[in-house]
Formats: C-alpha cells, sequence, structure tokens
C-alpha cells in the first residue's frame, strides 16, 4: 500500500511563483536577491497557513542557488538546490522555538554561525514560532541576530508578533503575511482537484474556502478529509453535511418569511435548523453575513466583495431587488444586537426568535411610513394649490400662510424689535430608520379658514388653552401664562416668553397653534416670539448683605438684632 502524503505536503510551493496571495511579499524578496540589498534578519509574521515558513525556505533555497533563473527562482539542478530538495543541505538550519527555547539552544546556535558555509554563500537560519522564546534566550540572541557574519541570513516566522520585544523587532526586516483569500483558496483547490482528478462543485470549494478562515493550509485538510468523505465526487451537500455548515437555502427562506410578514412559518424554520443541532448564535452570525450579501448585491460596483460563487451571487441580487436599503439597515442592526447580547440571553432560542420578530416588524414600520409619506406629499400639493388660487392671500408671499409640511427653508419677516418669527410646522414624515415613534401628519386635507378675530377673541382662546393644559404640561403653559398675546398687522400674534426652551418645544407649540385656529376658526396667522431677560438679582455674599436681604424681606429682623444685642460680623 502506497504511502499518503496529504495535500498541504504534497503541493507546497517550491518557488515564489507558486506562493497563494502574498504576491507583494514574494516581489520584494525576489528584488532584493536580484538587487543584492538582503537584510541579515527578517521576521515573517502573519496568522497560521499563510506561507511564512514555505516563503522562508524557498529563499534560503533560492540565495544558495548557484545558476538561479532571469526571475530569481532556484534551478533545482545545482548542487545546493539537490542537496536542498533531498532534506540534506548543510546550509540552511530550521529550528523550532516551541520545544528549544532556552538560552543553552541559543548558544548552540550562536557557535554554529562561527562555521562558514561549505557550499553556496549563505548559512541560513529559520527559527519557527520564536515568540517561544524566553527572555534571557531573547537576550542571548541580541548581539549575533544585530552584527551576524556576512554570511548569515537569519528568518524568523511568527504568528504571534506582539509577544516579541521591540529590541529583536528592531533588528529585523517585518513582513505581514495576510489572509488568504476566499477566492484565491478556491482557485488553488480547483486546480488540486484537477490535477488529482476530483470532481468537484464551485460552490463546494467556497464553502471550504470560507471554513479555512484565510489559511491555506486547513483549506487543504478540509479538502483532503471531503476526499476521504465523498470519494472523487465532492458536492456542496456533502460539503456542509460534513462540515456542519448551514444550507444558503434556510436564509435565503428566512428572508422570504420576513418579507411576507409570516411570523409562523419563520419561526417553525428556525425550530427545523435547531432540531438539526445548530447553535442560534451561528444561525444569527449566519443571518447577519446573509442581509450582508443582500446589501452589497443592490449595486453592482460591490457586488464581487460577496465570497461567494458566481451563481449564487446573481441570486442575492435577485432577492436583493425585493428589500429596501433602510429594511436592510435596520434588519443588520437588529442581527448585530442579537448576537452581541447572546451570551447574557437565559433562554437563548427566545433571544432569537425575537430578533427575528423585530425584523418582521421593521418591514411593516417601514410599508406604514412609505404610505404616510404618499399620503401627505399628496395632501402637501393639494393644499399648496388651493392657497395659490385663494384670492385673499394675493400679495401677501412674505408670510407663509399655512403650516408647512418638513419645510425649513422658509424665512420670517423682518422684525426690528423681535426675535426671529417662530413658525410652528405640524410633524411632517421622519427618518426610515428612527425607532421611536413619531407624529404623523394627518390624513385629512388642510381647510383654509381665514374668519376675522379681535384682541380680545385672542386673550381668550390663549387664556383656555392654558388652564385646560396647566396640568398636562405645566412647564410649558407656565412660559406662555406670564404675559398676555398682542394680535399685529398681517394676522401676526406676538407673545412674550423668559425662556427659549418654551419656543423649542414642538409638539406644545403644535397643540397651541392647533387650539388657536379651532377656536378662533382661523389659520392664518403667524407666531411671532419675544425673548424677556430675566432682572438679575443680587446675591448676598457677606453676613452684611445676607442680613440686609433678610431685613429687606422682614423688617422684624432688625427688632429682633437689637432685642438680643447681636453684631454682624463683616
Amino acid at each position: 500500500m502506497e504511502n499518503f502524503i496529504v495535500s498541504a505536503r504534497k503541493y507546497r510551493p517550491s518557488t515564489f511563483e507558486s506562493v497563494v496571495g502574498q504576491h507583494a511579499i514574494t516581489s520584494t524578496l525576489q528584488n532584493a536577491i536580484r538587487n543584492n540589498t538582503l537584510a541579515q534578519a527578517f521576521l515573517f509574521c502573519g496568522p497560521r497557513g499563510v506561507g511564512k515558513t514555505t516563503c522562508a525556505r524557498i529563499m534560503a533555497k533560492t540565495i544558495n542557488c548557484l545558476h538561479p533563473t532571469d526571475d530569481m527562482e532556484a534551478c533545482n539542478e545545482c548542487e545546493s538546490c539537490v542537496s536542498f530538495n533531498n532534506n540534506a543541505s548543510f546550509n540552511i538550519f530550521e529550528l523550532d522555538a516551541a520545544s528549544n527555547s532556552g538560552v543553552d539552544d541559543i548558544r548552540a546556535l550562536i557557535d554554529q554561525v562561527r562555521i562558514p558555509p561549505q557550499i553556496g554563500k549563505y548559512k541560513v537560519y529559520i527559527i519557527d514560532e520564536v515568540h517561544m522564546l524566553s527572555g534571557a534566550a531573547f537576550n542571548a540572541f541580541l548581539k549575533t541576530l544585530e552584527e551576524p557574519p556576512a554570511y548569515a541570513k537569519f528568518i524568523l516566522a511568527t504568528t504571534e508578533k506582539h509577544k516579541i520585544l521591540p529590541t529583536i523587532l528592531s533588528r529585523c526586516q517585518i513582513f505581514d503575511f495576510k489572509r488568504i483569500t476566499v477566492e484565491d483558496i478556491a482557485k488553488h483547490l480547483q486546480n488540486i482537484a484537477i490535477k488529482e482528478g476530483v470532481q468537484v462543485e464551485e460552490e463546494a470549494l467556497n464553502i471550504i474556502a470560507q471554513k479555512a478562515d484565510g489559511a491555506l493550509r486547513d483549506a487543504l485538510s478540509i479538502f483532503d478529509q471531503m476526499v476521504s468523505f465523498s470519494g472523487n465526487n465532492i458536492t456542496y451537500q456533502d460539503v456542509i453535511t460534513n462540515l456542519n455548515v448551514l444550507d444558503y437555502e434556510y436564509y435565503f427562506g428566512m428572508v422570504e418569511d420576513i418579507l411576507a410578514n409570516d411570523i409562523n412559518s419563520m419561526l417553525l424554520l428556525v425550530n427545523e435548523v435547531i432540531n438539526k443541532g445548530f447553535d442560534p448564535q451561528n444561525f444569527i452570525q449566519g443571518m447577519a453575513s446573509h442581509l450582508r450579501n443582500l446589501l452589497l448585491g443592490k449595486d453592482q460596483r460591490v457586488v464581487d466583495l460577496m465570497e461567494v460563487s458566481s451563481q449564487l451571487k446573481a441570486r442575492y441580487a435577485k432577492q436583493a431587488e425585493r428589500c429596501s436599503v433602510p429594511f436592510l439597515l435596520k434588519a443588520l442592526d437588529i442581527a448585530n444586537e442579537c448576537d452581541i447580547n447572546f451570551r447574557s440571553a437565559n433562554n437563548k432560542r427566545l433571544h432569537l426568535e425575537v430578533a427575528l420578530m423585530k425584523m418582521v416588524s421593521n418591514v411593516e414600520s417601514l410599508k406604514l411610513n412609505v404610505e404616510s409619506s404618499g399620503k401627505v406629499e399628496s395632501e402637501k400639493l393639494k393644499v399648496e394649490n388651493r392657497v395659490a388660487n385663494n384670492p385673499v392671500n394675493q400679495g401677501r408671499q412674505e408670510i407663509s400662510p399655512l403650516p408647512s409640511v418638513g419645510r425649513n427653508d422658509e424665512k420670517p419677516a423682518p422684525q426690528p424689535t423681535s426675535q426671529p418669527v417662530q413658525r410652528v410646522k405640524r410633524a411632517g414624515t421622519v427618518s426610515i430608520l428612527d425607532d421611536g415613534p413619531k407624529k404623523k401628519e394627518e390624513d385629512a386635507p388642510v381647510e383654509v379658514k381665514n374668519n376675522p378675530f379681535t384682541q380680545e377673541m385672542l386673550v381668550g382662546a390663549w387664556t383656555k388653552f392654558v388652564e385646560t393644559n396647566k396640568n398636562v404640561s405645566p412647564n410649558f403653559v407656565a412660559g406662555i401664562g406670564k404675559y398676555q398675546p398682542t394680535l399685529k398687522e398681517n394676522n401676526e400674534i406676538h407673545y412674550d416668553v423668559d425662556n427659549v426652551l418654551v419656543v423649542n418645544d414642538i409638539n406644545n407649540m403644535g397643540k397651541l397653534r392647533e387650539h388657536l385656529s379651532k377656536t378662533l376658526n382661523n389659520n392664518q396667522f403667524t407666531l411671532v416670539h419675544h425673548i424677556v431677560e430675566k432682572p438679575k438679582d443680587d446675591i448676598a455674599y457677606t453676613d452684611r448683605s445676607r442680613f440686609e436681604k433678610m431685613a429687606e424681606m422682614n423688617p422684624n429682623v432688625i427688632t429682633l438684632k437689637k432685642g438680643l444685642g447681636l453684631n454682624i460680623d463683616i
């Protein structure tokens, strides 16, 4: 029986060109070799399985090659390359710092550095997992790392750069390896499948690449596992079954149920997912990823950011057409909040179901807002046309005749002795992402009222409002009830307040205007406020000033002072 070699070893890159997903680093190393500008020490850092040790070996082999190619690749024919390929090179040493982390191990390495190479130009020392060295070992290594012999090169590799001493980092040329993209991993697996004669579905490769989380070695291990499970025909269904990955169909179906406001079907789908042994938190995380892909599917410019197959991209784009951007944003926010608070939830299943029901509620609220917005805009146009054709309003363009919906560009008429005109408007449509309930425009069209009224009628209506609302809105009523309003020309109602917060209370100002419109049978007036400054009271700081203040309020204090024979300390 022939010995089996895992794909991670069998297809390990042996040239810079064959390294997957690290083109920027391999190009830099090749240029350094070509220009003879090699540093004495290198630090390769990054997550597992991205090619750190592989690049270190390729570099060690290439710089000792006697006949490198024009692209600065090893020839694989010279004595140095042949000995390296046979694992018999005396110029390249690999040290695992995880099991050789002491001072004695580093001292032994330093003793070897003194001996020059017998074949080739350099002696290369590759120290893997260098962050595992002890503090004493690092200190023993410092001098040699900073000033090694000309023929010595050090390549350090680590997954945890933050654990390495700054004095070591400052002596190395640092290369940060990135996670390999899903697309690059899938292409590499496809090439290996062709060489091995394995039939594999495109979406199955994408699932394997996603599961590897940027590590090519992990992807190759999963690929070997799937070959053992499925033989020479790997399907998408085999992959999700073997790796315990939730099928995309569940997420597409869940979004369909949410859009259809079908809570019962949604709960049944959640039950099916949980009964198959999937963690509810994994489901909400997958749901968030699905919503993100739908958001990307709304714009062709960002469709390629989806880490899925081309067929699945088209399906995402099709479902995205039925989802509005505000819905997707709010649903993403709900899913993210559910994921964050999942650990603290006592009932995990209920926590998931409530989050999904919030998404359904979000769809319904968006529908209501859209319908309300259309009605408000329609009624607004009707009112504007009616007002424009009203002969009473001809020649009065400087004063807004009606409360406008969401119009913030109006400018009040000049008021030389007052604050700017306060135009109280009824609330219009609200932002589609607002959580709290908002006051919406009435469905009935606004009727134009222009009945004449007098100062006495105005004061009566004003006083009635104050009496009616003194228990409902005491602060607002106290602000407008101190002074009586005054009727001016062009139906301008001037009133005094001593606190600008009263004017900024939009809800109560709207109630006041509606009350005046109904009581006076006139909505062709403009409210103009004046801020009255309060007189500043003198503050008593000394004992004498406090006594004088008390005596001013109650003269009996003076009699008490004299009767008791008291003196005031100044």
